[in-house]
């Protein structure tokens, strides 16, 4: 085939209410965008949170906790350290309480503010910035990008798109790297990358999350928002009409079109917009927001900032475009009263959820103990008599210390009359910080305190140094056959 298939047209003819024949486009291929740079509130804000949050991205992993980093998921050694936390694999209900927090207050931000979050913190956004940032320094401003693509390939315009496409590479491995370096510790794998002693699997993930960087915020840019991520696609179901979004005043811009500065605009039957498209011009996805409210608007703010600096120049009252509800629009409560709008169902609930989850993490975090033990019984030997004529089970703990500091611990048990504990290498286990240690116990009872079938009992593990690290795991202790 000769065409490349966003070559073909795909149509089908509809009638138009005018009665008239009309061809629609059912694949269009798709142009690319490029976004004007504006300055402005919102765009400082934006500024604002990209630095942010990749000075944390970025600089974390190298920070050091207690001679080790401080945020770092060692998933070779199954053991998570957050700052003065240490999890093991047995704390993933911390994970799962984490994920649905971060869920509800989703829900609930978006409830509240819309697309916030997409429009300033949102990974994707965030790199699409920075490249935008980059594409400008390197080729220009909008109308320099474009009569750049669309000029002849000369020495110049391979020189500047050569010199941004180089960056862009070495922008996204060291956000590949960086990211790596929160599950192997960066300062080895700093050494490893330069020693060329980094292993398959390390490079293969900082190629793949580099390549995902490059192709996602250099090349995909808007079209991940529109058409792969989840979030653009049901976030009407959490919208409501008290939900802060982007919002063009129609009834204050109506009925649009240009005039000269200081003109009569109204008696010529004229509203605010003056439709210079600067509004479209600065969209990172590409939309017209006077359309309306659009599943593809991020919530960005940059045509505010746009249409702030157009009335500004025209002596209008800013404000054509807001941040503002679909009520207040609408003159059903005044946009001073936002706060207040709070107070609603759907808010309260998420608001309930996102608290309960919370509290209950957070009281289950001041009650953590950094000890964990496993208990595994003897499978081959249930229960024999032992030579002082009473029954024995044998188990094999192992005890994990969370801690980050080494600790002896003693083993108790209870749950049965005169039961007698019996440690391999004495009852005094010592277990080195983050470190792990299995020991065999056996467990004597007297027959007459232990009929035939399974008695429930509990192990207790306590810190000697300090009583507070007690934790009690139970089991089940097998009685004499009948």
């Amino acid at each position: 085939m000769s065409k490349k298939l966003q070559d073909i047209p795909v149509t089908v003819v509809e009638v138009n209410d005018q009665g008239e024949y009309e061809e629609i486009r059912l694949y269009a291929k798709h142009k690319k965008i490029y976004p004007r740079w504006i300055n402005g509130l919102f765009n400082k804000w934006r500024i604002f949170f990209v630095i942010a949050t990749q000075l944390f991205f970025y600089g974390m992993p190298w920070v050091n906790l207690n001679d080790r980093q401080a945020l770092l998921f060692d998933l070779a050694n199954r053991k998570f350290f957050i700052f003065n936390l240490v999890f093991l694999p047995q704390d993933f209900i911390y994970l799962t309480a984490l994920l649905v927090m971060c869920a509800f207050g989703l829900f609930a931000w978006t409830t509240i503010g819309g697309r916030l979050w997409c429009g300033y913190s949102c990974p994707q956004t965030v790199y699409t910035e920075i490249f935008l940032w980059i594409e400008k320094w390197v080729e220009g401003d909008r109308m320099a990008r474009i009569k750049l693509d669309n000029g002849p390939r000369n020495a110049r315009k391979i020189r500047l798109k050569l010199t941004k496409h180089a960056i862009w590479i070495v922008v996204s491995l060291w956000t590949g790297f960086t990211f790596v370096g929160y599950f192997t510790p960066i300062r080895e794998l700093w050494h490893e990358t330069l020693t060329l002693g980094i292993s398959p699997l390390e490079a293969f993930w900082v190629l793949f999350y580099g390549f995902a960087t490059y192709g996602n915020a250099g090349w995909l840019r808007e079209q991940v928002c529109k058409y792969m991520c989840p979030y653009a696609r049901f976030q009407s179901a959490m919208f409501d009409a008290d939900t802060l979004v982007v919002s063009y005043d129609l009834e204050r811009g109506e009925s649009r079109g240009s005039r000269k500065k200081g003109a009569d605009y109204k008696a010529e039957g004229l509203g605010d917009c003056i439709d210079c498209k600067m509004c479209v011009q600065v969209c990172p996805v590409g939309i017209d927001i006077r359309d309306g409210l659009q599943y593809e608007c991020i919530g960005c703010a940059a045509c505010i900032d746009a249409c702030d600096e157009v009335m500004d120049k025209m002596s209008y009252p800013r404000g054509l475009i807001r941040y503002t509800t679909e009520n207040a629009l609408n003159k059903i409560y005044p946009e001073s009263k936002f706060l207040s709008r709070l107070k609603r169902p759907r808010v309260l609930m998420y608001g309930v959820i996102l608290l309960i989850v919370a509290v209950i993490t957070l009281v289950s975090l001041a009650h953590h103990q950094p000890v964990k033990v496993n208990i595994a019984r003897d499978r081959v030997a249930l229960v024999r008599e032992a030579e002082d004529g009473m029954l024995e089970n044998s188990y094999r703990l192992q005890i994990e210390n969370a801690d980050e500091k080494s600790h002896v611990y003693t083993i108790q048990a209870e749950g049965l009359e005169g039961m007698k504990v019996l440690v391999d290498g004495g009852n005094a286990v010592s277990v080195s910080a983050t470190g792990q240690e299995d020991v065999g116990v056996r467990l004597h009872v007297d027959a007459a305190h232990a009929k035939a079938g399974s008695h429930p009992i509990y192990f207790i593990v306590t810190a000697r140094d300090d009583p507070k690290i007690e934790v009690r795991e139970k089991s089940s202790f097998i009685g004499q056959n009948p």
